[in-house]
């Protein structure tokens, strides 16, 4: 699951909103404002910027943010109140202890339609608040049961569908982009298996390692840096263009064969 807890970019670890052992299952919403498609390295920021504008909201007297999870359009799942925390979201105090509440980062303009890796994401979420937080079976959206459109139009349908994980069509879908280059590069359809299983397991690596550097660095952009902080993070910056390097090599390899 591609989960990222509170801590990991820079929350509170653990939500002050009130305990709730289970639900009947999981609401989803969406922005219901412009939002414009951004960098994955903004998306932390963007997050931590709506529990600000939460807590900032005296009518509703927010305890933290409203969501228990919300999901980019990269398919990150951030960790919002969590598992066996009662939402502020579904409108109501009956509401927000019927069901959890998963945001996607979509708007009602500007980027409007979820990405597949987005609607994976949602399903992380859902699946993190059944296995930790006793969410049950049932998935809606927010108009469930209250007046509003969200989460619209094309999330919603795919709610009303049964909230299924995108199906992955074609060989090339089965492939990272990386693979699918090579892939397409040689013509050869024996090849991609090799291609896959030997840069997939480097690319994941770069992926993460540079993941884990944009997340380090929003953290402690505001912050004086230690000695050991500074040699930390150029480690991290070192390793990206290693990693790459050893990709192109097991392809040149590959395209040499």
């Amino acid at each position: 699951m591609a989960i990222i807890r509170r801590a990991q970019y820079g929350l509170p670890a653990t939500s002050p909103a009130a305990y709730i052992g289970s639900t009947r299952g999981v609401k989803v919403h969406y922005l219901g404002t412009p939002y414009s498609s951004r960098p994955h390295s903004q998306c932390p920021a963007y997050v931590r910027q709506i529990r600000e504008s939460h807590l900032a909201n005296t009518k509703e007297n927010y305890s933290d943010i409203a969501y228990n999870h919300l999901v980019c359009e990269h398919g990150d799942a951030y960790e919002g109140r969590g598992p066996h925390h009662r939402t502020g979201a579904n409108g109501n105090a009956e509401l927000n202890t019927r069901d959890y509440a998963v945001c996607a980062l979509l708007g009602s303009s500007g980027l409007t339609q979820p990405t597949d890796a987005m609607l994976h994401g949602i399903r992380d979420a859902i699946e993190d608040l059944r296995e930790n937080g006793g969410a049950g079976d049932w998935i809606g959206g927010h108009r469930d049961g209250y007046a509003t459109d969200c989460p619209g139009g094309p999330l919603y349908a795919w709610v009303q569908a049964g909230a299924p994980r995108p199906k992955k069509n074609t060989e090339e879908d089965d492939m990272d982009p990386v693979d699918v280059w090579a892939y397409k590069g040689t013509g050869e359809t024996r090849d991609a298996y090799w291609y896959q299983r030997d840069t997939n397991a480097l690319a994941k690596q770069a992926r993460d390692e540079t993941r884990a550097l944009a997340a380090r660095l929003d953290r402690l952009e505001k912050q004086p840096l230690t000695d050991a902080q500074i040699a930390a993070i150029a480690t991290a910056i070192a390793a990206t263009p290693k990693l790459a390097d050893a990709i192109a090599d097991k392809l040149a390899a590959r395209l040499a064969n």
